[in-house]
């Protein structure tokens, strides 16, 4: 539905109403205000001026709004008394004008009740009008304005804002969606601030002191126009409205900003502040509304809620003219209210006709074109605009479609014959022609840096004076990494923070705020890497150097017994004494792979060959036992209990080690540095020393890579987080660093000062082929307890029976670094 729009010139808006009415049909219309409050008596009179203009135009209409306005003095609840009056009393066809968001949730409710529609100037975020029927909002849906909000922020890289709210229903209902948009732009709300409109000077003060002392530089305020003027006075006075700062206000606050009403300390506050509010197209029809509105209130600018209030009336005029609503008995005031019963009152007969009109207008406004799309206000451009003086100036634009623009386009598709992404020159706080950077770095304040130090692992951190400057250096793998990541960084900063070989731990975060981490995670064991210490003829160590010869001895027995017995009888043992020789010596050692194929003719012989067999089977069944475990079997020295664990003194792993890792019982010895480490090892359990070393990963990489081959990772368990850096809590640097962090391990940074401190190229991981193994050598004693005891398949414990499989004679004990000894002798 298009309305013809044209604006004449003033009248009094009654003269028009009343001469016409006589003559037309009333449709009754009801008006809930706060008459108390400069803002209601505003919107009352714009839709005064609507009545007036909308009838002048179209006098041949045969329908009449008839206002019927009720005072809220600003209560829900009298406002939702109102309502039920004008709807049960009045039969008013629509409401118009619920100012707050509680008003608006009372209203539509009564709305979907009545089936009266109900037209809103309240803004919300969250307020779903959708699941309302009869509920039209005529502001837009406040998310746009937030993405816009943080488009701005982000289009000047400040990642780091401190947001001021007003105390209230709605203030607290903001904060989460402007929270939201700013994070999906990786902008971070580094403190917020709520401040009620009730707030004293002195707590207003108070609460600008401590954003004095956060050091942060940008800062978002969304309160109500009189409570920013006294917010931007005291910042004024604390020192935050000089150079380096920005202050960003929403249409709160610039709906209602005109510096001719205010007094000069309060427009020097907004000296350089840079507003943000909802753009209204120019037009002749708004000029002459102005000029007329300038008038009647002695210059005082009108705003966007007048300008909405004036369209709803338009719209809300046409769609009753289509409706043909006409008037009804029951629409007579009664003469006295009833008392409220809401389950029971009545239902309008044409509201529904009423709201399909509503939906279907479309038409040019004074605030731009009216059209309700989701039973919500189009969406309007946002207009960026910077306070400088007493006068304000336009700097640019935001679009959902081009983002932030110095112009608009007048049609979607339109081309510029010039750039129009950005900002026109914007003058800051304190007559800065540049945007602040993120941090400045003060003059009288340095960086303060905590370097954690332990002795004996001087690769990571460690600390040399300067003979000539006596100035203290940092050096080591953990301040180039701290190096690196801050050199990445756009701009200074002035945070102090812990640098060093710092663990992640829950309770070191409960006080201060980690990067993430820039080593691997988890705690490693370490032991003695026998695999590289074999000799060239490894594969004969499963034998002892008497089993190797008794087990030589017996195949040149067994042959010479086979020929004493088969001689006499069988032809192949008889003959010239080389061929005999070499045919019984092929004989017994062809028994290994149990190829023989030689026709013996003696019962003896065969009784013998048979047991020679069995024995040759055990031999070569052990043996191969014992070479596959020298191969596989993983830490078995580690699983029995009590074993010797070494671990890094005065470290926080002695807990995890009892608590996390699979030893049983160990015993835990302290050390303090990599070489004490070394000795330890290297000693073993016999000589005061231990088995294994435990530590977090990165001390045992260290370890690995300054003691080379000797010494090998068995065992990982990611029961740690790894070194991070550690800084204020609330501190905007640590989500930075962690960024910069990332970075450098995607580039192969990383890697490259790994090698540079540690000197290996290697990661260090458990590797299931070459990990450290036990020697399980066979002796005599072991055949011998064979032979004579109660055969025992079983280990020392479960871990060893399933890998070895080992045979041991009764009563013996399993010695980690000699194998198996039989102490029955």
């Amino acid at each position: 539905m298009n309305i013809p729009y044209q604006l004449h010139g003033w009248s009094n808006p009654s003269h028009v109403v009343n001469t016409s009415c006589s003559r037309k049909h009333e449709i009754p219309i009801g008006v809930i205000l706060d008459m108390t409050s400069s803002f209601g008596q505003m919107v009352h009179s714009s839709i005064g001026m609507a009545i007036q203009d909308f009838y002048s135009l179209n006098d041949g209409y045969k329908t009449r709004l008839v206002l019927h306005t009720r005072d809220s003095e600003g209560n829900p609840l009298r406002a939702l008394s109102c309502a039920y009056d004008l709807l049960q009393n009045l039969k008013v066809q629509a409401i118009i004008g619920p100012e707050t968001l509680l008003e608006a949730k009372f209203l539509s409710i009564l709305g979907d009740k009545t089936k009266v529609p109900v037209l809103s100037l309240a803004a919300s975020s969250s307020f779903n009008a959708s699941t309302h029927s009869y509920l039209l909002q005529m502001t837009q849906d406040e998310t746009i304005k937030w993405k816009g909000l943080a488009a701005i922020v982000e289009s000047f890289k400040w990642t780091d804002v401190v947001l001021v709210h007003e105390d209230s229903e709605y203030g607290r209902e903001s904060v989460s969606y402007i929270i939201e948009s700013l994070q999906q732009k990786q902008i971070h709300i580094s403190y917020k601030c709520a401040i009620s409109t009730l707030a004293t000077d002195d707590h207003i003060y108070d609460e600008l002191l401590k954003l004095s002392d956060l050091q942060e530089k940008v800062f978002i305020i969304h309160v109500s126009h009189s409570l920013a003027s006294r917010v931007l006075v005291y910042a004024k006075r604390v020192g935050l409205m000089t150079q380096g700062h920005a202050w960003i206000v929403t249409d709160k606050t610039m709906n209602f900003f005109d510096p001719s009403e205010l007094d000069e300390e309060v427009v020097d506050s907004f000296e350089g502040v840079l507003g943000l509010r909802y753009h209204i197209p120019s037009s002749t029809q708004l000029h002459n509304f102005t000029r007329r509105w300038r008038r009647e209130y002695l210059f005082s600018k009108p705003n966007i809620f007048n300008l909405l209030a004036y369209d709803a009336i338009f719209a809300l005029a046409a769609a009753v003219e289509k409706a043909e609503i006409t008037p009804s008995n029951d629409g007579k005031k009664l003469a006295a209210m009833r008392e409220m019963d809401f389950t029971n009152i009545q239902v309008s007969k044409s509201g529904m006709l009423v709201l399909k009109e509503l939906l279907n207008v479309r038409f040019e406004g004074l605030s731009g074109e009216f059209h309700l799309v989701n039973r919500k206000s189009i969406a309007k451009p946002l207009e960026i605009v910077n306070v400088i003086g007493k006068g304000e100036k336009r700097v640019g634009f935001w679009t959902e479609d081009d983002g932030v623009t110095m112009y608009l386009k007048s049609k979607p598709n339109d081309q510029h014959p010039y750039p129009i992404n950005g900002f026109r020159g914007i003058i800051w706080p304190g007559g800065s022609m540049f945007p602040p950077r993120r941090r400045i770095l003060q003059a009288n304040k340095t960086l303060r840096i905590g370097v954690p130090m332990l002795v004996g692992f001087e690769e990571f951190v460690t600390i040399e004076q300067d003979p000539q400057t006596n100035a203290t250096i940092a050096k080591g793998f953990c301040v180039d990494v701290f190096k690196a990541a801050i050199k990445a960084l756009p701009y200074e900063n002035d945070y102090d923070a812990a640098v060093g070989d710092i663990t992640i731990t829950a309770n070191r975060s409960l006080y201060v705020d980690f990067t993430i981490s820039y080593t691997e995670l988890g705690l490693g064991t370490v032991a003695r890497d026998y695999q590289n210490q074999r000799k060239i003829w490894w594969f004969l160590e499963p034998l002892d150097t008497r089993m190797w010869v008794a087990t030589a001895c017996s195949f040149f027995i067994i042959g010479a017994t086979i020929w004493l017995i088969e001689h006499p009888i069988n032809p192949t043992f008889q003959g010239p004494w080389q061929q005999v020789v070499g045919h019984a010596l092929w004989f017994s050692f062809s028994t290994l792979t149990f190829s023989h194929r030689t026709e013996l003719s003696s019962n003896l012989s065969r009784l013998l060959v048979i047991v020679w067999l069995f024995i040759v089977l055990i031999t070569v069944t052990c043996y191969n036992a014992a070479l596959s475990s020298m191969l596989t079997v993983q830490e078995i020295q580690l699983t029995r209990r009590g074993i010797d664990i070494g671990y890094h003194a005065g470290s926080f792993v002695e807990g995890i080690i009892v608590n996390n890792s699979n030893f049983k019982h160990p015993s835990l010895l302290p050390y303090n540095s990599l070489a004490e480490y070394a000795r330890a090892l290297a000693g073993g359990s016999k000589k005061g020393g231990v088995v294994a070393i435990m530590d977090e990963l990165p001390y045992i990489k260290l370890f690995i890579a300054k003691y080379g081959k000797a010494y090998r990772l068995v065992s990982y368990e990611p029961t740690t987080n790894g070194f991070a850096f550690a800084f204020q809590k609330g501190s905007p640097l640590v989500r930075d660093i962690s960024r910069e962090i990332s970075k450098l391990r995607e580039d192969g940074e990383l890697s490259k000062l790994e090698k540079k401190w540690f000197k290996k190229d290697s990661s260090f991981l458990p590797d299931e082929e070459t990990q450290v193994m036990n020697l399980t050598v066979l002796t005599l004693d072991n055949f011998r307890a064979y032979m004579y005891d109660h055969v025992n398949i079983n280990g020392y414990d479960t871990a060893c029976s399933v890998d070895v499989g080992m045979i041991r004679g009764k009563g013996s004990s399993c010695t980690p670094e000699l194998g198996y000894r039989d102490n029955s002798r």
